[in-house]
């Protein structure tokens, strides 16, 4: 229960981290805010385990920039 609450609590501050660092303005609310979040840090995990079977939690950094990837992504995509 708790690595739930967890899991929301740093999506939202990696989410919000994210949208402030990202140049122009990113308007969404506070559910697709935390799933960003949650998105820049899987998308981190997979790029630093580098293929290997072990599934590493990425540092703040890293998600954040996983969760602006993520936000780049959408936006030449044209979801966002």
């Amino acid at each position: 229960m708790f690595n739930i609450i967890g899991a929301i609590i740093s999506g939202l501050i990696i989410g919000v981290l994210a949208r402030y660092f990202y140049p122009g303005t990113v308007e969404m609310g506070w559910i697709p805010t935390i799933l960003l979040g949650l998105g820049g840090s899987l998308v981190a995990g997979l790029v630093t385990s580098r293929g290997q079977r072990d599934f590493n939690r990425a540092g703040c950094l890293a998600s954040i920039l996983g969760a602006i990837a993520l936000i780049f992504l959408g936006r030449v995509l044209g979801i966002g």
